[in-house]
């Protein structure tokens, strides 16, 4: 129904923001509201969940973030709001990691995850996630040093939790500690 909302943030509560835009305040629920500010000017990407008894906007900061709440709330027995704390934690391409990697531990970790929530969300999720890694650049250059050097695709994919962890450093670290981590 709604791709976007651009305003100004004129409220902030526990567990929303009020996005003014031509004269109407929507309430929107996000991950964090205290990352936001009162009178700064916004574009929150916008998820409309509608049941009988609910109206209610979900807000995020990129689409990639609203694509993730989409595919957690498609899982049995995760609702928008428990898919928007797991979102919480801002680590998107971990999470992605962890659920492609099938670390039922990881998703453990998020308040009303238990073996039988994380177990379903690796199950549904698992292999329909994007490769979180092929966009980044730093990321493309280690791999292809690494082709460059004889190692394949496969051979690729077991490092790519290690170059997401430690996408900081620079890529001749990344290259030589990926070299380290494929012997």
């Amino acid at each position: 129904m709604f791709d976007f909302i651009k305003g100004s943030i004129v409220n902030i509560e526990a567990k929303n923001i009020v996005i003014e835009n031509n004269d109407i305040g929507y309430i929107i629920h996000v991950t964090n509201p205290f990352t936001y500010k009162v009178n700064n000017r916004v574009c929150i990407y916008i998820y409309t969940y509608i049941r009988d008894d609910a109206f209610d906007l979900y807000g995020f900061n990129t689409i990639k973030e609203r694509d993730l709440f989409i595919k957690l709330i498609s899982v049995k027995g995760i609702g928008p709001k428990g898919a928007l704390a797991i979102l919480a934690s801002g680590e998107i391409n971990r999470l992605e990691m962890a659920i492609q990697n099938g670390e039922a531990k990881y998703l453990q970790k998020f308040p009303g995850i238990g073996p039988k929530a994380s177990g379903q969300i690796i199950l549904d999720l698992k292999g329909k996630l994007v490769s979180i890694t092929d966009d980044n650049p730093k990321v493309q250059s280690v791999k292809e040093a690494l082709r460059s050097l004889g190692y394949n695709n496969n051979e690729l994919k077991k490092i790519d939790s290690y170059l997401i962890e430690n996408i900081d450093l620079d890529i001749s670290e990344l290259v030589k500690m990926s070299l380290k981590r494929m012997l």
